[in-house]
């Protein structure tokens, strides 16, 4: 059956009855403020939560308490994914009812399959990208995390996995052909999970931040993931028992929350993480140093290929820009296909 078409008027009265539950919720927080004697607020009125798992219609809220609540989302209030801040309401079943999600600092999506863009996780503060000598790193899949993290607003760090496989020598030389990115401002980290001294960086960067770790497949993100949260088999069961989920908890997007302070977003749907619908203007924005070049060049449609007196290509003469990073730009365009222009 087809799914009918909202119209404008029936979309406007939804977000007009969202700001009104989010509303409500505020004047709830103020007057738990003020009534400091009640002994505990109405069980049933709107609550404030975390989309700590979603499953198809089934999610689990994490309350400002630290209880999980297994949770079904009200129609046509959007699509709650993991990470999000939301207003739910407990039902007299003991579960609860998602009526409202609260505004998005960003979401992190990838085209599925019919080119339309599918939320994987929101308000997060930092993209991980992994790389390892083996597999050889693609820098343009690097460069690809890397636009997305400018375009969508979170900060990016690289790690660098695996780094016992390498000799000095090889170790020196795979530092060196990186090297581009810590100098345009990407902080690099160089970890080994033989070597616990190295992930004592990773670990300080990523506390009281909200995470995902994204890569090509044999990076290590999985042993990593697991390195980060000893007590994950723990945190499944919690969630498990709070919601009925089950297996269910491994298998789609799951906030974790790290010892170290903050949260790690794992989600096996980045794995096919690519960059959505976007124009040429819009891709330049994602590659942070030409930001200085643009608009100089002398044509303003200028595609930094051969064109005369370009400004993003004089500025690779200069040594400003790395001809790798023009390079993996220009095979980001050429896959635009008709969204370029």
């Amino acid at each position: 059956m087809t799914r009918r078409r909202l119209s404008e008027r029936q979309i406007e009265r939804i977000q007009t009855i969202q700001e009104r539950r989010r509303q409500r919720l505020a004047e709830r927080a103020e007057n738990a403020l003020a009534a400091l004697d009640e002994e505990e607020p109405d069980a049933l009125g709107p609550q404030a939560g975390q989309v700590v798992v979603r499953h198809g219609a089934n999610l689990a809220v994490e309350d400002p308490q630290g209880q999980v609540h297994h949770c079904l989302a009200r129609r046509h209030i959007g699509h709650p994914v993991c990470g999000d801040q939301v207003v739910w309401q407990a039902t007299a079943d003991g579960q609860g009812v998602v009526t409202a999600i609260q505004p998005r600092t960003m979401v992190l999506s990838r085209p599925d399959y019919s080119g339309r863009d599918k939320p994987l996780a929101a308000n997060l503060t930092r993209l991980v990208v992994l790389i390892a000598p083996e597999p050889d790193p693609s820098g343009y899949l690097v460069d690809q995390y890397l636009a997305a993290a400018e375009l969508i607003g979170v900060q990016a760090l690289i790690v660098a996995n695996k780094m016992d496989l390498l000799d000095a020598a090889a170790e020196a030389a795979f530092r060196a052909r990186f090297a581009h990115y810590p100098a345009i401002g990407y902080p690099t980290l160089w970890t080994s999970l033989h070597r616990p001294e190295t992930l004592v960086p990773l670990i300080a960067a990523l506390a009281n931040q909200t995470s995902i770790l994204v890569g090509q497949s044999g990076v290590g993100k999985s042993s990593l993931v697991n390195t980060l949260l000893p007590d994950q088999e723990v945190q499944i069961g919690r969630l498990s028992r709070a919601t009925g989920l089950g297996r269910h908890t491994t298998s789609t997007a799951t906030c974790y929350r790290l010892i170290g302070g903050g949260s790690l977003i794992d989600s096996p749907g980045v794995r096919s993480f690519r960059l959505g619908a976007i124009d040429r203007e819009t891709l330049q924005r994602g590659f942070r140093e030409f930001g200085p070049h643009l608009g100089d060049c002398r044509f303003t449609d200028c595609r930094h290929d051969r064109e005369p007196d370009c400004a993003i290509r004089l500025g690779v003469e200069a040594g400003q820009i790395a001809p790798q990073r023009l390079a993996n730009f220009q095979h980001l365009a050429a896959g635009l296909g008709p969204n370029w222009g």
